[in-house]
C-alpha cells in the first residue's frame, strides 16, 4: 500500500462539475483578475471568520508583508516571532527593512513560548507575530494581554490554521491583522498561490488593498509605492467552491488526529502531539506532527548536517526510512530552524542560541493527514509504526 503525506486527487474528483464549471466560467468572462469571483470570496471568507473585512492577495508571504506596511513596520523596529516556523514568516519581517526577533517555543505544542516573549522586547519592539503552526492555536488570550501590557501591534500568521480557533474566536480575528495562505497543501487551497489578510478595521483594510494594487487608490494615482499582489481569478473561483466545505474536511482531520492519538499512544520510542481537553482550543490539524524521541537536550543521538545545516537524529532519519520502504511517505517540517538559517547569520544566533528548537528540528516527523485519507490507510500507517517501534513500546 502507498500512502501519500497529502493528496488532492479524491477531494478534487468529489467537487467534480462545480469546481470544473467554476473555473470555465471565469476563463468564459474573460476578467482574469479581480472582478466578482474575487469580490464574494473576499465576503465570505471575511463572515467566515468573523471579520468586518477581507483583502485577497498572492499568498501568505505576501498577506504578512502588506499587514506589515499597513502597521508602518519598517527600518528600525523589531517583530517578534518564533523561529520554528516556515521561512516566510521571518522573511516578510526582513523584506519591510524591520528586524525579526527570534524565539523558543514549547515543546507541547510547537508554538511560540509566551513566558519569552517579554524577555525578547525592547525598546524598538513593535509588533508580535504568533504562528499558529500546524493548525494548532496560540493562546491569544494570554498574547493579546501582553502585547496590550506593552503595546505591540498583533499580525497573526494563519497560514497553517484556517478554521482553528482559540476560546471559541477564529484564529485571524484576535489580533490587528490575520494573515492567510491558500497554497494547495492547506486547510483552504487554491489551485496556486494565494493569500488574504484580514481586520476589523477599516483604514487598515482600504491600505492593504491598495498596497496590493500598486499603492492605487484609484486607477493610475499612487499614493505610496506597493506592489503587485492581487489574487487571480480562477483562484478565487476554486476558493469559493471550496469554502463551503471547509468545516467538513477539518472535522475529518480531527477525527484522523483522534484515530492516531488512540492508535499510538503508549510507545515510548515516539511523542505525539499535545491533545488538549481544554475547550478554548480547536485544532483544525493541518499536520500531525509526532516526535521521535533523544533523551536530552544534549544529546548526542541529534546532529547537524555539515552541508545545510539541518538538524537531524539516527532515531528519526530510521523512522522515516522504514516507513517510505514500507510505501508510507512522511514529512520533516522543519530540519532547519529560520534563526540559523544561513541568511539570517548576520542576527548572531549560534547553535544552542533556542536549545528546545533545535532539538525540535532534530526529532520532527509528519505523519500522513488529509480529510480523504482512508482508514485502511491510517490503518496500515499505526500497524506499520507498532511493528516497526515494537521493541519500544510499553509493557
Amino acid at each position: 500500500m502507498q500512502v501519500p503525506p497529502f493528496s488532492l486527487s479524491e477531494q478534487i474528483s468529489a467537487l467534480g462539475t462545480d469546481l470544473d464549471e467554476a473555473v470555465l466560467n471565469v476563463l468564459r468572462s474573460g476578467q482574469y483578475i479581480g472582478g466578482q469571483e474575487v469580490g464574494k470570496f473576499e465576503t465570505a471568507f471575511a463572515n467566515s471568520v468573523g471579520a468586518s473585512h477581507a483583502v485577497s492577495c498572492n499568498s501568505g508571504t505576501d498577506a504578512l508583508i502588506l499587514a506589515l506596511r499597513a502597521l508602518d513596520i519598517g527600518k528600525g523596529d523589531e517583530v517578534i516571532t518564533a523561529s520554528f516556523s516556515f521561512f516566510a514568516t521571518a522573511e516578510a519581517i526582513s523584506s519591510v527593512g524591520a528586524k525579526p526577533v527570534l524565539v523558543d517555543i514549547d515543546p507541547k505544542n510547537y508554538l511560540i513560548d509566551l513566558e519569552q516573549i517579554e524577555l525578547a522586547i525592547t525598546s524598538a519592539s513593535k509588533a508580535i507575530i504568533p504562528v499558529h503552526l500546524f493548525g494548532c492555536p496560540v493562546n491569544m488570550d494570554k498574547l493579546m494581554t501582553i502585547a496590550k501590557k506593552h503595546n505591540l501591534k498583533v499580525i497573526e500568521d494563519c497560514a497553517q490554521s484556517a478554521g482553528s480557533k482559540w476560546n471559541e474566536r477564529f484564529v485571524g480575528a484576535w489580533g490587528d491583522i490575520g494573515c492567510f495562505s491558500f497554497f494547495p497543501t492547506k486547510n483552504l487551497g487554491a489551485a496556486g498561490d494565494a493569500g488574504a489578510v484580514i481586520t476589523n478595521d477599516l483604514k487598515l483594510a482600504k491600505r492593504m488593498r491598495e498596497l496590493a494594487i500598486h499603492g492605487m487608490p484609484r486607477r493610475y494615482l499612487h499614493s505610496e509605492i506597493g506592489y503587485n499582489s492581487r489574487m487571480d481569478a480562477i483562484q478565487a473561483a476554486v476558493l469559493n467552491i471550496k469554502l463551503p466545505k471547509l468545516s467538513q474536511w477539518i472535522s475529518k482531520r480531527q477525527l484522523i488526529a483522534a484515530k492516531y492519538h488512540d492508535e499510538l499512544k503508549g510507545i515510548d520510542a515516539i511523542k505525539l502531539p499535545q491533545k488538549t481537553k481544554e475547550y478554548k482550543v480547536f485544532n483544525s490539524w493541518n499536520q500531525y506532527v509526532i516526535r521521535v524521541s533523544s533523551d536530552s537536550l544534549e544529546s548526542k543521538d541529534i546532529s547537524i548536517n555539515s552541508m545545510d545545516g539541518s538538524f537531524s537524529s539516527s532515531a528519526r532519519d530510521q523512522l522515516k526510512d522504514d516507513l517510505a520502504k514500507n510505501g508510507i511517505n512522511t514529512i520533516i517540517y522543519y530540519p532547519i530552524p529560520i534563526h540559523l538559517q544561513p541568511a539570517y547569520k548576520s542576527l548572531g544566533y549560534r547553535n544552542g542560541s533556542l536549545p528546545i528548537t533545535e532539538k525540535i528540528c532534530a526529532e520532527v516527523l509528519s505523519l500522513p493527514i488529509f480529510p480523504e485519507l482512508s482508514l485502511d490507510q491510517q490503518n496500515f500507517v499505526c500497524k506499520t509504526l507498532q511493528r516497526t517501534l515494537s521493541g519500544n513500546r510499553n509493557s
